[in-house]
């Protein structure tokens, strides 16, 4: 059942700023929206073609998402955004609710106010969602959610790209900053801005997950690019340090320009550090290359590996890595295709490590898209990447941003994940 209200109603119920007003209310709907895309009769995953009437036994459609996934996975749409929903970021907050965060309006970038950073929260382990609502409530646009909550400590931070019109170079570097909340994310601090002490105007992007080692070392990923026209000519790859819980910062490799990149295509970026334990740290980037590529650093981020390509088949997406509960295993969710950066992205599978991401398992399927593409691009109707997770026991919340339009929200218990069908499975039916 669509609920509708009048814009006037929306801004008073504090779920949309005033400054977004360009949204049309009339397409505003909660939760359980009943919209439904048509499906395909067939889609072809991995080059494996799957009848979505006649799906293989370990296989379930959901027709309310469109999405094929592996059977054990539940799937459920948090709210489905007028415009756009950008990368959705969650975690479960110091007092346990869980907290999903994304931009709703348009991408960060024009000088004006385009989008706000839209919050939904849940009190009953994802069962249930209320929201959006607007609780940072910032005078320009944003980028993401990048939550932090210390050990020892009942602080949640919101790290990200601050696009503040008049610090932005070009098309989207712009500082890094963070903000934080001590009553569980109901209301922020201002935002203070990152000036690493060897790059003190430091400009780029944050959307990836960061970490903090054993030792208490904060390492978060950002990229700066280079833009001309709409035509993306080059990325470099750094990493934010910080000794001393936020207080003073180092870029590392080295100040910009001297970022990561992979000499063939000038690209490197959307980094996302890991802690593997004690000082040990990978970090999993997007390349165009076809792969993901990693770097790995054992003194909690001073110093770096040469970056080299992993055995992950992967188009120009980023990395989706997270720790299975038994907070050793790493589980990399993966496009397993180096084809069209868009189509490319329109299915996920997934591969375990053991050893801190030198090796890889066979990929395993985790979903595809099956709605019928209607947008004319490619960009909207293949969208499945920007995947983010947590757990909670043996339970994994996955939420993304379906098609760049709709909060969505999969839960599967994390040792079924390691049991989806790998292609020669799917190959046999």
């Amino acid at each position: 059942m669509k609920r509708q209200m009048n814009r006037r109603s929306f801004i008073q119920a504090g779920i949309v700023p005033a400054a977004l007003m360009l949204l049309d209310h009339h397409a505003f709907a909660t939760h359980n929206d009943e919209t439904r895309d048509q499906i395909a009769d067939s889609i072809v995953v991995s080059g494996v073609e799957l009848k979505t009437a006649s799906l293989p036994p370990s296989l379930s459609l959901d027709t309310k998402t469109g999405l094929v996934m592996g059977k054990p996975i539940t799937s459920q749409i948090i709210y489905r955004s007028p415009t756009h929903a950008w990368e959705v970021r969650g975690t479960i907050t110091p007092k346990g609710d869980y907290l999903v965060m994304a931009p709703i309006g348009e991408h960060y970038g024009p000088p004006s106010k385009v989008n706000y950073l839209a919050a939904f929260r849940s009190r009953d382990r994802g069962k249930t969602w209320t929201g959006p609502t607007d609780p940072m409530k910032t005078a320009y646009s944003m980028h993401g959610f990048i939550p932090l909550i210390p050990k020892g400590s009942h602080r949640l931070y919101a790290f990200g790209t601050q696009a503040i019109p008049a610090l932005q170079e070009g098309k989207e570097n712009a500082p890094i900053g963070f903000r934080f909340s001590d009553d569980d994310g109901y209301t922020w601090s201002d935002v203070h801005l990152i000036k690493p002490e060897n790059d003190p105007n430091f400009k780029g992007m944050s959307v990836m997950r960061m970490c903090e080692t054993a030792s208490g070392v904060w390492l978060l990923g950002s990229h700066e690019a280079t833009w001309q026209g709409n035509k993306l000519l080059s990325t470099r790859q750094y990493v934010l340090r910080s000794n001393d819980r936020g207080k003073t910062w180092t870029v590392l490799p080295h100040p910009r320009p001297q970022g990561w990149f992979v000499a063939s295509k000038g690209r490197m970026d959307e980094g996302r550090p890991i802690s593997l334990g004690g000082d040990h740290v990978l970090l999993m980037i997007r390349t165009p290359e076809g792969h993901l590529w990693a770097s790995w650093s054992d003194d909690a981020g001073i110093t770096w590996s040469t970056p080299e390509p992993t055995s992950l088949i992967h188009p120009d997406a980023p990395p989706m890595l997270f720790h299975m509960p038994d907070g050793r295993t790493l589980a990399c969710f993966h496009h397993n295709s180096s084809g069209d950066w868009k189509k490319g992205r329109s299915e996920v599978w997934v591969s375990f490590s053991t050893d801190g991401g030198h090796h890889w398992t066979t990929p395993r399927f985790v979903l595809a898209i099956a709605s019928v593409p209607n947008t004319n691009n490619g960009f909207y109707d293949y969208q499945c990447s920007y995947l983010d997770a947590f757990c909670d026991g043996e339970q994994m919340h996955l939420f993304f941003p379906l098609r760049w339009s709709t909060v969505t929200h999969l839960t599967v218990k994390a040792s079924a994940l390691q049991t989806m069908p790998t292609k020669s499975e799917l190959e046999k039916g």
